[in-house]
């Protein structure tokens, strides 16, 4: 009994010791508790920045309240505190705390100009700093695609500054003139990938999965060094879209009317003509795979007699990465087009007949497109990455009316392509590439042509400030029996940066282009317009010059960056479509069937000039806007023009079928659920068109009515359209697109007014 009392006794003070030691304990700690707090606040408006992240010594964290205020409960000593938030610079601070002491920091962010860092990769094929490229590159994003409801491509990119498309033939800068069809001197990709046409070497515009698109990088100058033949003039390249996070959807439906043009005369339909159509897009991962699905359907009939289209488009991209082994994924994308109609080429005449066509100019298409692209990646951690890529490409064109026209064409590409990113902040790109296309045609017979290629590019900073680009490659180019050589082509840059948001750039590139399989065999005739083949044309080749600076900009609420570029580019041998008499030598009185036009090299080319471009968003008074503007200059001369030379047709020395001035804006500013916006396009009068259209006589009788109309329209033209949006929930919105709202009757090439005033209803919905 005596010993349970004693045992009882002693686990009391041990209770006793451990409550007093406890109390101790707690008390010490209390005494040396300390707080850090204060708020965070948007530098310049000094507004409270609400969700800002703060983490402390990079383990704990804490988010702002509405008032911007964060709080931690921490102990004496050193910390470390890093302060975030999207769209500003994160700021890093070190601080020492005294016991029972409480920090008050508040902090001001500034804002960030993410524009001058968004990721590009046509510039070197891989992965770097809009900033940091050596040469002039745009970005168009996909919101502008939907909010412009854009059908075709090629009319969303001719509003990018320095870019026009005429008749379907992109030109960067003036680069190229009017060709007919055929060739390119602009090199149009999808996901790295040619993608024009193999026979023609045309851009097929309507082919483009405007669905499934993640953004448009457009380089300016001659990018053959990477690229290849046909990047003489430049690069657009189409990157389609991948997953994210979580499963997206998204539907589209939309109609449109023509409106009547200002000219009644012009009027040809009964009732007004009408177009539409749908899209539908879906992307999801699922486990180790990801997948997207696109459709698109369009019809038209077009606001010209005997034009009218109709087209269905399905595309897919699926990837694959491997679980067993880190790095490496297997994809493949396709796409797959099918299409009937008529495209419009020469009017009847300038004034009742202008929206007529020419019955015996065009015939009905039934067309099928396809592409097929296998391709498989590996990284690893040691800064290496191995891509091969590859496509089967098809094109078949048939005309039940003139089978004779009839042409199809099969385009077997792969590319290997390795980078490598050295500590020392070196980047490595080195590849090859191979291309096999098979033509059978009944317009300029059958033909093969094979394409092989190496090259290589260095990119590397030097003390940080300065980046250096150097580049080569090497090609041959086999057309049937014919072998020609490319050349070493070489290419050279440099980015300074000279303050916090003041880059310099300077860079020089070497082009060239193999001439198409149709500029040299096509013998066809368009109306009154003969096409003569010339089986004896040489490649073109060039070189582009340029020194730029952008200058990051920063308005309270808003940032953005202002580009300005000083550009030269000369060609040598310059293929151009030219008016003549081509006869056999055995005729002497050559007879209008001897008239037309013939791709010759016409001797040497120099175009220079000036382009600025301002490209913003954020907020005016409280409000998101977001602008997109540039004007380009450009002097085109032909510098083996002579005024003396009684033969030469032409009255100066400027290159045919260029604008020399040229305005782009596309604005837009949100209020709640409202948003609204415009494009303009300004360009000048065309100064020298080819002289035969313009001849009283001999243009009279190919394309009606021009030269007077020319005579009389001696003025550039100005379009602006305008669209404005509504959000009916979270995930549906309307939309009216009014193109064209001024009615103006513009022309691009002899015989082609544009469209007149048309106006969309759009409903898209977001799942």
């Amino acid at each position: 009994m005596i010993q349970k009392k004693r045992s009882h006794y002693i686990n009391m003070k041990r209770l006793a010791a451990v409550i007093f030691v406890s109390f101790f304990c707690i008390s010490l700690f209390s005494q040396n508790t300390s707080f850090i707090t204060g708020k965070i606040i948007e530098a310049g408006s000094g507004q409270p920045l609400a969700g800002a992240t703060v983490m402390l010594d990079s383990v704990r964290g804490d988010v702002s309240d509405m008032a911007g205020l964060y709080r931690f409960e921490t102990t004496p000593g050193r910390h470390i505190l890093d302060f975030n938030f999207l769209g500003f610079h994160t700021k890093h601070m070190v601080i020492n705390v005294l016991p029972n002491d409480t920090v008050y920091m508040d902090i001001n962010l500034e804002t960030a100009l993410q524009l001058l860092d968004e990721i590009v990769i046509s510039a070197g094929k891989y992965e770097q700093k809009l900033s940091d490229v050596v040469v002039s590159m745009d970005i168009i994003k996909p919101d502008r695609i939907a909010e412009t409801n854009t059908t075709s491509l090629e009319s969303l990119v001719s509003k990018s500054p320095g870019i026009d498309v005429l008749d379907g033939q992109p030109r960067i800068r003036g680069g190229s003139g009017y060709s007919y069809g055929a060739g390119s001197r602009v090199l149009v990709l999808v996901d790295d990938l040619p993608i024009l046409s193999p026979d023609a070497g045309d851009v097929k515009w309507d082919y483009l999965p405007v669905e499934n698109v993640s953004r448009i990088e457009i380089i300016k100058g001659a990018s053959s060094t990477l690229y290849g033949s046909s990047a003489l003039n430049g690069v657009i390249n189409l990157r389609t879209a991948y997953p994210g996070s979580k499963p997206s959807t998204k539907l589209m439906l939309f109609n449109g009317i023509y409106l009547n043009p200002q000219r009644k005369e012009l009027i040809w339909w009964d009732n007004q003509q009408l177009f539409g159509g749908a899209s539908f897009y879906h992307s999801r991962k699922a486990g180790n795979f990801d997948l997207v699905f696109g459709y698109n359907g369009f019809h038209d009939e077009g606001y010209r007699e005997n034009e009218w289209e109709k087209r269905h488009r399905i595309n897919q991209n699926l990837l694959y990465r491997f679980k067993k082994a880190d790095g490496l994924s297997l994809g493949i994308n396709s796409n797959i087009m099918v299409l009937d109609k008529i495209d419009f080429f020469l009017w009847q005449n300038a004034d009742s007949g202008a929206y007529r066509q020419n019955n015996t100019a065009v015939f009905a298409l039934k067309g099928l497109r396809l592409n097929v692209d296998p391709y498989v990646e590996y990284f690893n951690d040691k800064g290496s990455k191995h891509t091969l890529k590859t496509r089967y490409f098809k094109v078949i064109n048939q005309y039940e009316e003139a089978p004779d026209k009839d042409n199809e064409a099969g385009l077997y590409y792969g590319e290997y392509k390795y980078h490598k990113s050295f500590k020392w902040q070196i980047d490595l790109t080195a590849g090859t590439s191979f291309s096999y296309a098979n033509i059978h045609s009944n317009l300029f017979k059958d033909h093969s042509s094979l394409n092989s290629s190496i090259y290589a590019q260095l990119d590397g900073n030097i003390q940080k400030k300065l980046r250096i680009s150097l580049g080569t490659r090497y090609e041959i180019y086999r057309l049937d029996e014919y072998t020609e050589n490319s050349k070493p082509v070489f290419r050279a840059g440099i980015n300074y940066h000279l303050t916090h948001y003041t880059f310099l750039r300077a860079s020089f590139g070497q082009g060239y282009r193999f001439p198409s399989i149709a500029e040299k065999y096509t013998a066809t005739s368009l109306s009154s317009v003969n096409i003569f083949p010339n089986p004896e044309l040489n490649s073109e080749s060039g070189w582009t010059a340029e020194f730029g600076i952008k200058q990051g900009l920063l308005v309270r609420n808003l940032s953005g960056f202002l580009d300005v570029s000083f550009f030269c580019s000369r060609y040598k041998d310059m293929i151009e479509y030219t008016f003549g008499i081509y006869k056999p030598d055995s005729i002497v009185n050559p007879t209008f069937e001897h008239v037309g036009f013939k791709a010759l090299n016409v001797g040497n080319a120099q175009i220079t000039g000036v382009e600025i471009s301002l490209t913003g968003e954020g907020k005016i008074l409280g409000l998101p806007f977001a602008v997109q503007a540039g004007y380009t200059y450009i002097y085109p001369i032909d510098m083996d023009y002579n005024s003396s030379d009684t033969s030469n047709l032409l009255d100066n020395n400027i290159l045919k079928y260029r604008y020399q001035h040229s305005v782009k804006v596309d604005a837009e500013l949100g209020w709640k659920k409202l948003t609204t916006g415009f494009s303009f396009v300004y360009n000048s009068f065309m100064k020298n068109v080819d002289p035969v259209f313009t001849d009283p006589v001999i243009g009279n009788l190919i394309l009606p009515g021009y030269p007077e109309y020319r005579i009389n329209h001696q003025k550039g033209y100005v379009v602006i359209d305008h669209r404005i949006s509504y959000n009916l929930t979270g995930n549906s919105r309307i939309a009216i697109i009014t193109k064209n709202i001024l009615n103006e009757e513009y022309i691009g090439r002899p015989g082609d007014i544009g469209p007149p005033r048309n106006i969309t209803i759009q409903l898209s919905v977001n799942f």
